[in-house]
């Protein structure tokens, strides 16, 4: 049986695309184009949701929620609403409407939202009318990568779609807890390599006199400490795919051998006199700008260009404002899972600050979060009390130009940062607008002592 789904909206062409659109995804539609009819549908047949304009011509969408409520319809409502009428749906939430939706309509947003919606209606009906069991955690995303809904998101998924099936070299790149390493899997699971190793390998924490054995291997008392033989990444991901995170961390000489092993496709284990074939596909990340690491002298032109046979920028959070919800209910229900709780959602205010909060930590920031509050949260839903001070506070009147921050007085800058902020890091870069690992660099460069 199709879930049934009641349209009211006084715009009769849009009903009426909406209709056809949910259609074809197998819903059950009606449509009214007034309060009135709206009433009048609902009486006449159960409905599972309930889409509804705010502004209406003999009502809004408030009176209808309220009617809802009133006749005990089981309707999830889920409200349509313009920019200026925000708050108005925020006001509504708090009266029971499940979700809003902002016009124009995201075909991508409004299915999910539905799909959370029947979600929530079908869970609430599977309880006892007395308090509700603990339920079993059941994450209704999946863990792996999740899509967003936003335009920057359909991009990014029309690249991964467009180059996984290929060979080509992937250069990814992206602030710090945007998500690269889960693209990058993503690409490889997609790909022709899918049924292959995958092997990642953190570029950032391999010494630079241990790179030739973590990269090619070794034989048994090749150097002191070599007390066995050891299979390095390369021949590890031997069909498969290798996964190069912050690539821009590795010495120049390691750099030299890398390339090398790009280029020939073999690699020979330290203390070894046999070369070994290895197919792999390279996908590598980096947080930083390669191509000016380039023109400084720090990162070789031409591995440069071996990598970046396709590249893909990776948005940061506060750029695909549409998704924040997305990610955050995804969160949820894996923090639930990890933690063995129910929380059922977010407060109206948490929701809100969400999509208005910059997140410079970006998704890693927001799943931390999320699992602090659900592990602190006492109610079944996520109120503000329970998220970080400085997420809650008014962010600081310091801003980057009163701190005067360019390139040119940059480390006069960082250290006005770092005393407004008592010193703490993460603060300053924020008030940089500079991600915290860039930071240290900069810290590292000028010979900064904290």
């Amino acid at each position: 049986m199709s879930f049934k789904i009641l349209v009211v909206d006084d715009d009769t062409a849009f009903c009426v695309m909406l209709k056809t659109f949910l259609q074809k995804k197998g819903y059950e539609v009606t449509n009214a184009f007034s309060g009135e009819q709206a009433m009048a549908a609902l009486l006449a047949q159960p409905f599972d949701v309930m889409l509804t304009d705010i502004r209406l011509p003999d009502s809004d969408g408030l009176q209808l929620l309220k009617y809802v409520r009133e006749k005990a319809i089981k309707a999830r409502v889920i409200l349509m609403t313009g920019y200026t009428d925000i708050k108005t749906a925020v006001n509504a939430m708090k009266l029971g409407a499940f979700d809003y939706v902002g016009k124009p309509i995201n075909p991508d947003e409004i299915l999910h939202i539905i799909g959370l919606a029947l979600s929530s209606k079908e869970n609430a009906l599977d309880q006892p009318a007395e308090k509700k069991e603990k339920k079993v955690a059941k994450p209704a995303v999946a863990k792996g990568y999740v899509k967003g809904v936003s335009a920057n998101s359909a991009q990014l998924q029309e690249h991964i779609q467009l180059v996984a099936p290929t060979n080509m070299s992937v250069l990814i790149i992206g602030d710090s807890g945007t998500g690269k390493e889960h693209i990058a899997k993503s690409i490889h699971d997609e790909s022709k390599r899918a049924g292959k190793p995958y092997i990642p390998v953190d570029c950032g924490a391999i010494p630079k006199e241990l790179a030739s054995s973590e990269f090619f291997g070794h034989i048994k008392g090749s150097f002191t400490g070599a007390v066995n033989d050891k299979t390095g990444h390369f021949e590890a991901a031997n069909g498969g795919t290798l996964f190069l995170d912050e690539i821009g961390n590795l010495s120049y000489e390691v750099q030299v051998q890398l390339l090398r092993a790009l280029q020939e496709r073999k690699v020979k284990p330290v203390g070894s006199n046999h070369e070994i074939e290895v197919d792999i596909r390279v996908i590598a990340a980096t947080n930083e700008d390669l191509a000016e690491a380039v023109k400084r002298g720090d990162f070789r032109e031409d591995l440069y260009h071996r990598l970046n046979e396709f590249n893909i920028r990776v948005p940061r959070l506060s750029e695909r404002k549409k998704d924040i919800m997305v990610f955050a209910n995804h969160f949820l229900e894996t923090a639930n899972a990890d933690l063995e709780k129910d929380i059922e959602g977010f407060s109206p205010e948490v929701e809100a600050l969400f999509k208005t909060y910059d997140w410079p930590g970006n998704l890693r920031e927001m799943k931390n979060i999320i699992k602090r509050s659900v592990l602190l949260e006492k109610s079944d839903t996520i109120q503000l009390e329970v998220l970080p001070s400085e997420m809650r506070e008014p962010a600081a009147a310091a801003t980057v130009e009163h701190l005067g921050y360019s390139k040119e007085n940059e480390e006069a800058a960082i250290k006005k940062a770092l005393e407004k902020t008592n010193y703490n890091k993460s603060k300053a870069a924020k008030l940089l607008d500079i991600d915290r690992k860039t930071l240290y660099n900069k810290l590292k460069l000028y010979n900064i002592d904290l």
